[in-house]
């Protein structure tokens, strides 16, 4: 068949390296321009642009896939079906059709749950243990087609978003090409999302990293794994006579021997940071001030006197 990807983001870098391995010809690939590349989760760099780059593929970076010049562009190429992964834009039905046999995604969640551009931010954080990858059908709702495939993981207890989205992208590269197989010998089988059990996974903002020290010390500590690499888990050290000092938080782990505190209370800060939140507390480990580099908790104790009884909070 004829493929054409449209991807940006490094989640796409291993199913754009799969798609180079098949006996299907893959036409080149669309992506965002640079400028543009994803959002404010993304780092300016385009990983996809230079992977195709370094593999000699053709590539197209429209300001709109859905345009109607980039539309008569595509339809000169005429693809069999589009790759879409992590690419940044919705594509349009008339953009969809372009395609003998339309386009299919490869999502980071176990859809229908965490629909939208933040699936494995949101399910770090809300506590699930476990997730996956689908590649669906694409149709005019996000995130919404057929489901083709779909393979389960286990979120491990240390893992962050970042960590969590690599392992994905690795886990769904070969899927996608199972059903692109399937698709090409007429045997894939469609499965149709419950929108009952649907759930969303909106972009990040830089406000959903501000730390609610009221919630439970095991949701706190998914709150701070869910939002890495961006916006990242922050605070503020409130002291007498001063003004708030903003840490960003990378690491911390619960403490069950720790006495009961307002959450947000300073609870030890001489051997290790200890914090109290609205049911047990956490232990700091590795915190940034705003500003500066990452610092273990010992480093930390020693450039800023922090006391038992400070407060952290919102600014």
């Amino acid at each position: 068949m004829r493929l054409l990807m449209l991807g940006t983001g490094g989640f796409a870098v291993p199913t754009f390296g799969a798609l180079l391995t098949t006996g299907h010809q893959l036409l080149g690939l669309v992506t965002r321009p640079t400028e543009s590349a994803g959002g404010r989760s993304r780092p300016p760099a385009n990983p996809m642009l230079q992977a195709a780059i370094a593999h000699g593929t053709p590539v197209w970076t429209p300001a709109s896939v859905n345009s109607p010049t980039f539309q008569a562009h595509l339809a000169t190429l005429a693809p069999d079906l589009l790759v879409v992964c992590d690419f940044g834009e919705i594509l349009a039905p008339a953009t969809l059709a372009l395609a003998r046999i339309g386009a299919i995604n490869l999502h980071g969640s176990l859809l229908p749950r965490y629909r939208g551009a933040a699936p494995v931010a949101w399910a770090i954080y809300h506590g699930d243990r476990a997730t996956g990858v689908t590649v669906i059908q694409m149709s005019a709702g996000v995130d919404a087609g057929p489901r083709l495939a779909q393979t389960r993981t286990v979120i491990q207890p240390e893992e962050t978003a970042a960590d969590l989205e690599v392992r994905l992208a690795q886990l769904g590269a070969p899927l996608v090409c199972t059903v692109i197989d399937q698709l090409a010998a007429g045997t894939a089988q469609a499965i149709a999302q419950d929108p009952q059990l649907a759930t969303k996974a909106p972009r990040l903002k830089k406000s959903d990293g501000l730390i609610d020290w009221s919630r439970t010390a095991s949701q706190i500590g998914n709150h701070i794994r869910a939002m890495q690499p961006w916006p990242t888990a922050y605070t503020f050290w409130h002291r007498r006579g001063a003004e708030p000092q903003r840490f960003i938080v990378h690491a911390a782990t619960v403490r069950a021997d720790a006495d009961p505190a307002p959450g947000g209370t300073v609870l030890e800060a001489q051997r290790r940071l200890l914090v109290a939140t609205g049911q047990g507390a956490l232990e700091l480990l590795r915190v940034q001030p705003a500003g500066k580099r990452v610092l273990s908790a010992a480093e930390l104790l020693r450039g800023y006197p922090l006391q038992a009884g400070d407060r952290l909070g919102s600014g």
